[in-house]
């Protein structure tokens, strides 16, 4: 079997790059494609997703096209707030709303491990849903599409 073609960054992650990595997970998953989404994680990836356990990217694609047909207009940022060698902390808000008008805001934290190569082989989630008004949202940009670079991050929303 040949290496697989390294995603950059790759580890050991510095200060910049693990912060290019979050953003470049945040813009891929508010791209919404999730065949795309899967490529970057290894081919036996594991993840832990609040109550749900996957393994691979088949799984994970299949996951990922579930969520975004239930949750709509999602939009997510992601904020880095810890890493090491080859595994990134961060922490997370995203908004969505359910097919009957209701929103939320989703909380959580996840914990990513990384390959030689840059793809994630491992991600464990835990998230918190809250509802809220529509008037209350914060995450204003066109969806699906990424945050635009000028667009306040989780702490400056006081998130």
């Amino acid at each position: 079997m040949s290496e697989p073609t390294p995603r950059p960054p790759v580890p050991p992650f510095t200060f910049e790059t693990a912060t290019a990595k979050v953003r470049a997970a945040e813009d891929a998953w508010n791209r919404r494609d999730p065949e795309k989404v899967a490529l970057a994680y290894s081919e036996d990836s594991a993840w832990r997703n609040r109550a749900e356990f996957l393994q691979g990217r088949a799984a994970i694609a299949a996951f990922l096209t579930r969520k975004w047909a239930r949750e709509i207009d999602y939009r997510l940022i992601k904020e880095l707030w810890a890493f090491t060698d080859n595994r990134i902390a961060v922490r997370f808000a995203y908004e969505w709303r359910d097919d009957s008008g209701s929103w939320f805001r989703s909380y959580g934290n996840e914990n990513w491990e990384f390959d030689a190569w840059g793809y994630m082989r491992r991600r464990i989630a835990s998230i918190n849903d809250l509802p809220i008004a529509a008037a209350d949202r914060k995450f204003h940009w066109a969806a699906p599409g990424v945050r635009p670079a000028d667009y306040p991050g989780l702490s400056d929303l006081g998130l």
